[in-house]
């Protein structure tokens, strides 16, 4: 009826900021978390959140393919101190960070709430399977259906069994944690063969969840410094992304607040 289709019309859209332009959410994240679970079960095509900080913002620049992957989400949001300097630096709404080793526990609460299902698909092997068991210890009720390392190539033999073994355990939220632009790009390759209601891009999660990598001290995290602990604990992985890209993107984000302001 005309009342209904009103009602509907007028609903708020979500508000976005937009850094290298890219739309990144600026929801709390208790309201992202409520938006995506919302999407579980819905009818429609699955829906793919993503993320966002300095070392996805500097790949995307290079990566037409990750930034078409990022363009195309259903949700991106800021999973970065960088992110936040940079909307300041540009004179953009500023996002909250939404750091996924802190919503995957209050997300393990909500589907255990609504017995939604997950499966977890990425990290070494048997990361992903040790990430699974933490979350049941602490939700009981949390149904992980399956998990799988993401040690696999794209649009290989291996990847094609990867999808089956998904869609025969029908989870409600894929998660996958296999880094920047792989896992988008596999999201962006392969969403409309999934049989989920949300695929969610998660990086480095599983390490965290499953325990193998710790977590920065408080002080750190709180302040923006995480990267400095990341960077002492892993050096050889993270050097070039950290002692290179950050510098790479400050760089980016002066030129661009330049053009933006008008200034030489």
């Amino acid at each position: 009826m005309p009342e209904v289709q009103h009602a509907f019309s007028t609903s708020p859209a979500p508000r976005q900021s937009r850094i290298f332009e890219l739309p990144i959410e600026l929801g709390h994240p208790d309201e992202l978390l409520a938006r995506i679970i919302g999407w579980v079960g819905a009818d429609g095509p699955t829906k793919r959140v993503m993320y966002v900080n300095a070392h996805v913002l500097n790949e995307s620049r290079e990566d037409p393919a990750l930034r078409a992957a990022l363009t195309d989400a259903d949700l991106v949001y800021c999973d970065g101190y960088g992110v936040r300097l940079a909307a300041k630096a540009l004179s953009a709404e500023i996002p909250h960070r939404m750091t996924g080793a802190d919503w995957i526990w209050d997300l393990a609460a909500r589907c255990e709430e609504r017995d939604a299902s997950v499966y977890l698909l990425g990290g070494d092997p048997s990361v992903a399977a040790q990430a699974g068991q933490r979350l049941r210890r602490s939700h009981p009720g949390l149904r992980v259906v399956g998990t799988h390392h993401g040690y696999f190539e794209i649009d290989s033999g291996h990847d094609e069994r990867v999808i089956e073994d998904i869609n025969a355990c029908r989870p409600d939220i894929l998660l996958v944690g296999m880094g920047t632009p792989k896992q988008e790009i596999w999201a962006q390759r392969t969403v409309d063969r999934l049989d989920c209601s949300v695929l969610w891009g998660v990086g480095a999660l599983f390490d965290f969840v499953s325990g193998r990598v710790p977590r920065a001290p408080a002080s750190l995290s709180d302040n923006g410094l995480e990267w400095i602990f990341r960077l002492a604990i892993e050096p050889q992985r993270m050097w070039r992304r950290y002692l290179v890209g950050n510098p790479v993107f400050l760089s980016r984000v002066l030129a661009q607040a330049r053009q933006r302001h008008g200034r030489r």
